[in-house]
């Protein structure tokens, strides 16, 4: 069973897959805490809202390769506009550490409770099919 078919799970497996590629973001900010004029980036934050809205709207697929292209290529994830630091390194670097060892800790957290929230799904799913510790 496929379980990207159904949307919690979907919704769920995304924003894990988020908050990974944020921990990956958040770790090259840190390991560059020494480099000259380096800016730190984060990711823009998902809208819920914006992505259930998408949800209800048809949209054209590529089923086939030889289909003709639809020309919108999408990154999966797009970075949050720099803001400006509050605190620069005279070699110009912008990362503070506390600000993403504090960033850290919360994508851990989120990924924790995603994680959590994937388990009893899956648990109450299996209940529901007669294969869980129901029986």
């Amino acid at each position: 069973m496929d379980m990207n078919k159904i949307a919690v799970f979907r919704m769920t497996t995304g924003k894990m897959s988020w908050l990974a590629e944020r921990q990956r973001v958040l770790s090259q900010n840190i390991a560059n805490s020494d480099t000259p004029k380096y800016r730190p980036r984060d990711l823009q934050k998902v809208d819920f809202r914006q992505h259930v809205r998408r949800l209800d709207v048809m949209k054209l697929k590529q089923t086939h390769v030889n289909h003709m292209s639809l020309g919108v290529e999408e990154r999966k994830f797009k970075f949050e506009p720099q803001r400006d630091p509050y605190e620069t390194a005279p070699g110009g670097n912008a990362v503070v550490l506390e600000e993403q060892m504090v960033k850290v800790a919360q994508t851990i957290g989120d990924y924790e409770l995603l994680t959590s929230l994937y388990r009893k799904h899956a648990g109450m799913l299996k209940i529901a099919l007669g294969k869980g510790q129901g029986q």
